[in-house]
């Protein structure tokens, strides 16, 4: 179901648009936001002073609820619960942005059963949920393959329980409309647009959305995501395109990530930031559009990898318009992600994006830019 959101934030803008504000401690209560939801996207007149704008779209990897997994077991543990298990700067981060993206790679639901022949299969209680208001979590993707892990049934729980929660989600819905649906959210003035599909199994298990039964938007054909772009683009002034794609713990990119990359720019999206592989992969600009491969696991499981935030800072007026990325660094080791605050790390996972990114430099401030040719 396509929604709508107005975000109002209750602290300044210029407080909640840098990446580096004062840190908020961990027993701050969740930013606040007013959240208006309608079942479709209607076309508003357009206003004669549109002004500036100056706002950020933060986006987070895999993370992961499961009840039998490392990630859950261990927070069972905490004192503080995720608050113990996500560094304090990175929460910061993430409740400061305007809007907060993550990959929901998982269902919820007490019901179900788990596919046959599926290796891992992912479950949580739906009281898991509010774990995603305590880190300022505004949208969720499903577009992915660990949504149906427990058949329609989790499928659907999962929609109820993010819907009660006032929390959208983008990818997946009841019918092949709502699946394939952009979802729209009003900031600072400026429409953004979320359009997500998933081409991430070789092994087609998670179902595409049909007129009468739930899953996923699928993009292995990309003719009706494609479809959805233009749409979003015709309604909207930025678009965000949203693939589960590539191959995992690899960071080589397969071909067709590339290729699509571009096609959904042309197509009309504004930055395309890819998930799945459960690594992070590189970088790319084509036609001065940002294309983030994967950001990999944010809070998954327990193994050590580098991960990241990565804020969209969107500004500019009637005359001209921004979009500058930003990476927040970041480890994900022993089921807890920490921020890397360490100068010389930074450089050392900067330098390593780098180097299997395809034509960006990433200043020591975690500004990605282009390389003029």
């Amino acid at each position: 179901m396509s929604k709508r959101k107005t975000i109002s934030a209750l602290t300044a803008i210029s407080i909640l648009l840098v990446g580096c504000s004062e840190k908020a401690s961990q027993t701050e209560e969740v930013k606040s936001k007013e959240i208006t939801t309608t079942a479709a996207y209607t076309q508003q007149e357009p206003t004669e002073d549109n002004g500036e704008y100056d706002f950020t779209l933060c986006f987070a990897g895999d993370i992961n609820f499961d009840e039998n997994w490392a990630t859950t077991q261990y927070m069972n543990t905490c004192v503080n619960g995720i608050y113990d298990c996500i560094d304090s700067e990175l929460i910061n981060d993430m409740q400061q942005a305007d809007i907060m993206w993550i990959n929901n790679e998982f269902t919820y639901s007490d019901g179900g059963q788990p596919l046959a022949g599926k290796a891992y299969t992912f479950r949580a209680n739906p009281d898991r949920v509010e774990n995603l208001e305590l880190l300022g979590v505004d949208i969720v993707g499903l577009a992915n393959n660990h949504v149906y892990d427990y058949g329609k049934e989790a499928l659907l729980d999962t929609f109820e329980t993010l819907e009660q929660a006032d929390i959208p989600y983008v990818g997946a819905g009841r019918t092949l409309e709502e699946a394939s649906a952009p979802v729209y959210m009003e900031v600072d003035g400026k429409t953004v647009a979320f359009v997500a599909a998933s081409r991430a199994e070789k092994n087609k298990m998670t179902p595409q959305a049909t007129a009468t039964e739930p899953g996923i938007l699928r993009c292995y054909d990309t003719t009706l995501f494609d479809e959805k772009i233009a749409e979003a683009n015709e309604n909207a002034d930025i678009v965000v395109a949203l693939p589960h794609w590539g191959t995992e713990y690899s960071t080589d990119l397969e071909q067709v990530q590339i290729d699509t990359a571009r096609e959904y720019i042309d197509a009309g999206a504004d930055a395309v930031i890819g998930a799945h592989t459960h690594c992070l992969q590189g970088f790319e600009y084509y036609n001065e559009v940002p294309i983030v491969y994967s950001l990999g696991n944010y809070w998954f499981n327990e193994k050590t990898l580098d991960t990241m935030l990565v804020n969209l800072h969107c500004y500019g007026n009637n005359d001209e318009s921004h979009m500058e990325v930003k990476i927040i660094p970041a480890l994900q080791s022993n089921c807890r992600t920490t921020y890397v605050s360490d100068s010389e790390a930074q450089r050392q996972l900067y330098d390593r994006l780098e180097n299997i990114s395809v034509n960006v430099e990433i200043d020591d401030e975690g500004i990605v830019r282009e390389i003029s040719e």
